[in-house]
């Protein structure tokens, strides 16, 4: 998740998507030249994003390795739940506005290029569906001061994550565990996958600053499971 105003740079290796993707870069340097301590979590891994199937569309300002699965979820005998509008994560300052993103050319997972939203990874399962990984990337900072979403490094197990559907509704997670993924090793499958339990993966950029890189060394990952 590049820094807003910054250059856009993808990574090859997804925090977000099914099989092997990738998210753009996180942010741009720090005015001081490196990154503000607020910022050192991890966030999008820096591996190159692999080129998008030819079949499907693109991105969001993130970084994610792989190939980015972008054929639509395979229809269920069950009703799809309407698109999320908001991400809050309790007790923190993380509140944002969520609008659908896609792949950029490059095959790397676009992350809207501001502060206050996040995107969703439309080509995958949406919070409230029965299984696979939704997931929410946003920028950890601009170039003159760390965003909410810089504290998601600090969020503690079992702290609750709301998701506002379209209708007004809402999907409430527990958080599982935070972690910091280097970016050169993040596995997209892990991130993106269509199958499994139904997952919330919160991602954004963290770890060292890497200045040859213009990004951050790391990816940071709050994955979160549905409360009953």
């Amino acid at each position: 998740m590049h820094r807003p105003g910054s250059a856009r740079r993808y990574l090859a290796a997804v925090v977000l998507a099914a099989a092997a993707a990738g998210l753009g870069a996180c942010g741009s340097a720090p005015a001081t030249g490196g990154p503000a301590a607020s910022t050192a979590a991890s966030t999008a891994p820096s591996t190159p994003a692999p080129a998008a199937p030819q079949s499907g569309p693109g991105s969001a300002s993130g970084a994610v390795p792989s190939e980015i699965p972008i054929r639509q979820t395979t229809p269920e005998a069950v009703d799809v739940p309407p698109q999320p509008v908001r991400v809050q994560v309790e007790g923190t300052g993380i509140d944002l506005e969520v609008v659908p993103t896609g792949v950029e050319d490059n095959g790397a997972m676009t992350i809207p290029d501001n502060h206050y939203q996040a995107g969703w990874y439309r080509y995958g399962p949406r919070p409230g569906q029965p299984s696979g990984s939704a997931v929410l990337a946003a920028h950890v900072d601009s170039r003159t001061e760390a965003l909410p979403i810089a504290g998601l490094k600090d969020v503690p197990a079992g702290t609750k994550v709301t998701v506002t559907l379209e209708d007004g509704s809402a999907v409430v997670y527990q958080t599982e565990k935070v972690e910091n993924i280097a970016k050169r090793s993040l596995d997209g499958h892990r991130l993106f996958d269509r199958t499994g339990s139904p997952l919330l993966k919160l991602v954004t950029c963290g770890g060292r600053w890497l200045d040859t890189e213009d990004d951050y060394e790391d990816n940071v990952v709050l994955t979160a499971a549905p409360l009953s």
